[in-house]
């Protein structure tokens, strides 16, 4: 299976990244992407860039390099347990793509029914796109109340490569991956790259996803018409 857009990345705008616009498009397209999203974090946390870097998205990057359809984004953090981000909403509305995420250093572990509520009231805010690496360890939830109900709010689930890899997802997953297959929630395949080489790297992601014979035509980055109709119904034609 062919992961066709990496629609979770980090350019140094994140202080704990390492890599500029350039060479993470560089690495997009050494890995046959078609597009690549930029998903720095927002203003609220700890390391995100000051609101203007959102604002000159439009105005400073073009729409491809190197072949590269660039997709302007940014990684919101839930920020309490009634699921507010730490992003305005005129702020989402004028981006392309909106990731909502738990960040330990933000919110303190909780009871699986305070997580449960969080990400029901994260799933009904209109702009956002995605629910970030869902699966982290210590912030379980009633996976199949919240999963149906991010399939209904038109929310993807994102199954994130760097957090299998590093923070020991991948029991959680599984779970995730099941309810996902049994309702059809579609998902997206993301690296959550910090550093330009792991551009297109999803093993872990896609091994996990293949061991449940995840069908394809749930996984919206897998297709370009998919991912870009995706894009184009809530936000339109952002590549003119």
């Amino acid at each position: 299976m062919q992961i066709i857009a990496d629609t979770h990345t980090h350019t140094v705008a994140s202080t704990h990244a390492y890599s500029t616009v350039l060479e993470m498009a560089q690495y997009a397209e050494k890995a046959g992407l078609a597009a690549l999203a930029i998903t720095d974090h927002t203003p609220g946390s700890t390391d995100g860039p000051h609101v203007w870097h959102f604002h000159n998205l439009h105005k400073a990057l073009p729409r491809e390099l190197f072949g590269v359809k660039l997709i302007f984004g940014a990684e919101s953090s839930i920020i309490d347990y009634e699921g507010t981000i730490d992003f305005p909403q005129e702020e989402c509305a004028s981006l392309d793509w909106i990731i909502a995420s738990i960040h330990r250093n933000l919110l303190a572990k909780a009871s699986p029914e305070k997580i449960t509520e969080l990400y029901l009231g994260v799933a009904e805010n209109p702009y956002v796109d995605v629910i970030g690496h869902c699966a982290t360890v210590g912030y379980e939830f009633d996976y199949e109340k919240c999963l149906k109900k991010f399939k209904e709010c038109g929310k993807l689930v994102e199954i994130n490569e760097s957090s299998i890899i590093w923070k020991k997802t991948s029991d959680n997953y599984r779970k995730v991956i099941r309810i996902c297959k049994k309702y059809e929630v579609p998902v997206v395949v993301n690296s959550d790259a910090h550093f330009c080489t792991l551009v297109g790297k999803f093993d872990n992601a896609l091994a996990l996803l293949a061991e449940q014979d995840f069908p394809e035509r749930l996984i919206v980055n897998a297709d370009r018409d998919r991912l870009y109709s995706f894009i184009s119904s809530k936000r339109g034609n952002i590549f003119g």
